[in-house]
């Protein structure tokens, strides 16, 4: 017959799935960031007309991700009485990237963020030691960046025609 688990070792395991969580929801908010980056680096390489068509269809949804998955992360933390973190600008790369390359690059980094969300909330822990808040973040974030891989290829292919 199994043992019953104590307050103590419960209380261990909610504080390891916090962890868990917000360390998660850390590697998919940089991932974001690399999005964000390799966006703002093609955008300068663009027309004006192509730069909105970008900036309309990449950059804001992932503008949109990267700061609800940011806040999310701060209010799971503060709720849960651990620290937070500071999140720091990604790089694009070198700068001799196409804006093919670039765009390419942003789309990898949204759907790595996405498949780091989804595994997060596959996992169960945001039901086991989160609440809706942090159920609701995760879920906005994800919308955000579904739009970035489909963005992507439509601007890739009519870039430099």
């Amino acid at each position: 017959r199994p043992r019953a688990r104590s307050w103590l070792e419960m209380t261990y395991t909610t504080i390891e799935g916090r962890q868990k969580v917000l360390a998660d929801l850390g590697i998919a908010v940089e991932q974001i960031a690399v999005s964000l980056a390799a966006l703002e680096s093609a955008y300068e390489q663009l027309d004006d007309d192509t730069g909105g068509v970008l900036e309309d269809r990449l950059f804001r949804p992932a503008q949109l991700a990267y700061g609800r998955a940011k806040r999310t992360h701060r209010e799971f933390a503060s709720r849960s009485g651990l620290p937070g973190r500071s999140f720091d600008a990604a790089s694009p790369g070198p700068q001799s990237q196409s804006v093919q390359t670039l765009i390419d690059r942003a789309s990898f980094a949204a759907q790595q963020a996405d498949q780091t969300i989804a595994g997060l909330q596959d996992s169960m822990l945001p039901v086991e030691v989160g609440d809706t808040e942090l159920r609701a973040g995760l879920s906005q974030a994800r919308e955000a960046l579904a739009a970035i891989p489909l963005g992507a290829r439509d601007i890739v292919r009519t870039v430099g025609r």
